[in-house]
């Protein structure tokens, strides 16, 4: 039995008009039923690695392209992104470019839908896609209304909803809350194991992701400079690159005298659906000079709060 879902073999890649490679010389294979985390700093080319694997570098960004990239026997240069759809799925950094329908119900549903999957297999799907990352509530609402780590739930239950062999997770936590993000890579890792499928995921925040991944690689400047399983990946971490392994020390401002407000909230409330208020009798002042931490649980109000406070909504 074939072990092996994907393979690159000496990829190298340039986006249109740029002057360097965002990648170069890439090899390597990934097994079924692994968890590999994808590390580097911003523009090392961790998420042009995840469009190589979906199949859109290069058929979407264009650019120059050599090497291969095989994916469930098919290879990218010559199989259209769509024609992987069912084997393959992708999380994209930002939720808010992913999102095709207004509807929560439709978003989920779409993929399955494009499966020709019967209506009532499509309909278990979307139920359990969001069941799975705590989202089931949202099955009837506007993804307009939908704050930004709401709106990154869903996004990860449409993918789900594909039951791909290979998921492909650029930045997946990046706004879920600590507790959300902890459920959701929980959920991941089970699903690798019980399902057999393949997880890539790449993140900033690596300290979870270290914890259930099975391989790390570290990728600088397009080059991939590690390939190796957890227990020797965080010791080379350590030795070349420890701020990927170590804790952020605690943030010690001093803080200087307040200036003038440039921003008052008196006892705010809002709805998106009436009887049911997002926020309640909230009162916030700003002051120019200061820099202000906005905090709590996915869906508790935040984006609502600072959408109100600049007018993005009446």
């Amino acid at each position: 039995m074939n072990t092996r879902i994907a393979h690159i073999e000496r990829l190298a890649f340039s986006y249109p008009e740029a002057t360097g490679a965002a990648l170069t010389d890439i090899s390597l294979e990934l097994e079924r039923g692994e968890v590999v985390l994808v590390l580097g700093r911003s523009g090392s080319g961790k998420s042009t690695l995840l469009r190589a694997l979906a199949g859109l570098v290069p058929h979407f960004h264009g650019g120059r392209f050599s090497g291969s990239v095989g994916v469930a026997g098919l290879d990218t240069r010559s199989t259209a992104p769509a024609a992987l759809a069912g084997t393959v799925a992708t999380l994209f950094q930002d939720p808010e470019d992913q999102i095709v329908f207004e509807r929560v119900s439709s978003e989920v549903s779409f993929g399955p839908e494009n499966l020709a999957l019967p209506p009532a297999q499509v309909e278990r799907r979307v139920a359990s896609s969001l069941a799975a990352v705590g989202a089931e509530h949202l099955l009837d609402r506007s993804t307009r209304d939908l704050s930004g780590g709401e709106l990154q739930r869903v996004c990860l239950a449409s993918a789900l909803a594909l039951e791909p062999q290979l998921l492909l997770l650029d930045e997946p936590t990046s706004q879920l809350d600590p507790e959300g993000a902890a459920i959701f890579l929980e959920l991941v890792e089970g699903l690798a194991r019980e399902r057999g499928m393949t997880v890539v995921l790449s993140e900033q925040r690596p300290a979870l992701p270290l914890e259930i991944c099975d391989r790390v690689l570290f990728l600088e400047q397009g080059r991939l400079l590690l390939d190796a399983p957890r227990t020797p990946a965080i010791e080379w971490l350590e030795e070349n690159a420890p701020v990927f392994v170590e804790p952020s020390g605690s943030y010690d401002k001093q803080a200087g005298e307040p200036g003038t407000t440039i921003c008052r909230l008196e006892k705010i409330g809002y709805a998106y659906r009436p009887g049911i208020p997002v926020l309640e009798n909230v009162s916030l002042e700003l002051r120019r000079g200061e820099v202000v931490a906005l905090a709590g649980p996915n869906g508790s109000g935040k984006t609502t709060l600072a959408k109100l406070a600049c007018g993005l909504l009446e």
